[in-house]
């Protein structure tokens, strides 16, 4: 997710994947990825977060939402903190960034995980990215903008428009992930600033995962600890995260934000394929051509503000 906070899609995956955690695979897993052309890196990164989605999803008659992002949370801080070797020694300027980050990624990924158990995916993930789409066309100079914003709004208004209704509850969930998702492109500006690489991320990992702890241990109780939900967690956490940020993290040494913008609008699109393939969401002609518009609302904003 250089220089002033991010005002596009682009910029906010950028100052992500600055924060994110190297590859650590060795050097032939080095030599394999610099062989992969990044726009497939990226597309890989996506497929994989999708696929954690789909995976969690079924984890929620077992753990709930609640205990299935706790166990998101605990094994990605602590993979993060691992590949980083991260050290909880952190300065006093950038502890207030740690902690904001922390606790708006921890609401982020429950608010996330509450809409994911009550509408289908590709809704879900489209609801999202009005977040920084919405905070691109603030920032932006340009009226033509709000046409893009208000196409959006017609597709997110499409996508609820479905046989027998849409769990208001979970749009309004997928809404407040959407504005949790622009505080922490705001704040992690900040954050990466005042840390070093990606232990700020680790940090911020950390102190989200402290917060989701106690929530999801009285949402889930000792289920959380059955081998099974916490082998399907630790997938979860390397499919969601470490996984997507260490291949988008490879393909930002190669290709300027604005293409990582352009490839990441494409991400509810992903998400819906995914969500039918997966997990069987069936989804209206009106639904795909609502998340068409959403989609192209998003590259029109990340192309016309680089």
């Amino acid at each position: 997710m250089t220089g002033t906070p991010e005002t596009t899609t682009a910029q906010t995956v950028q100052h992500t994947d600055r924060a994110a955690p190297r590859p650590g695979a060795g050097r032939s897993a080095g030599r394999l990825l610099t062989a992969v052309p990044p726009p497939a890196l990226i597309l890989c990164g996506m497929l994989f977060r999708q696929l954690g989605a789909a995976l969690a999803k079924p984890l929620f008659q077992v753990a709930g939402a609640f205990g299935v992002t706790t166990l998101r949370l605990v094994f990605s801080a602590l993979v993060l903190s691992v590949a980083w070797r991260t050290s909880l020694r952190v300065g006093r300027r950038a502890l207030p960034a740690v902690f904001a980050c922390g606790t708006v990624l921890a609401g982020m990924n429950f608010a996330f995980y509450q809409a994911l158990d009550r509408i289908p995916m590709g809704v879900t993930v489209a609801i999202e990215l009005l977040g920084p789409l919405a905070l691109a066309v603030v920032s932006s100079r340009r009226w033509s903008d709000a046409a893009w914003a208000l196409l959006a709004a017609v597709g997110v208004v499409l996508l609820t428009e479905v046989d027998g209704g849409l769990s208001w509850v979970g749009v309004a969930f997928a809404l407040i992930a959407a504005g949790c998702w622009v505080g922490y492109i705001l704040l992690g500006a900040k954050l990466s600033s005042r840390t070093n690489d990606g232990a700020g991320l680790a940090l911020a990992m950390v102190w989200g995962a402290l917060l989701a702890l106690p929530v999801g241990f009285a949402d889930a109780g000792t289920s959380l600890l059955q081998p099974h939900v916490l082998a399907i967690g630790f997938c979860l956490a390397l499919l969601s995260s470490v996984v997507p940020y260490s291949l988008e993290f490879r393909a930002l040494r190669q290709i300027p934000p604005r293409v990582f913008g352009v490839l990441m609008s494409l991400e509810p699109a992903i998400a819906a394929l995914v969500g039918l393939v997966v997990l069987s969401q069936q989804l209206g002609p009106s639904q795909w051509v609502a998340l068409g518009c959403v989609v192209a609302a998003s590259l029109a904003v990340v192309t016309r503000n680089q």
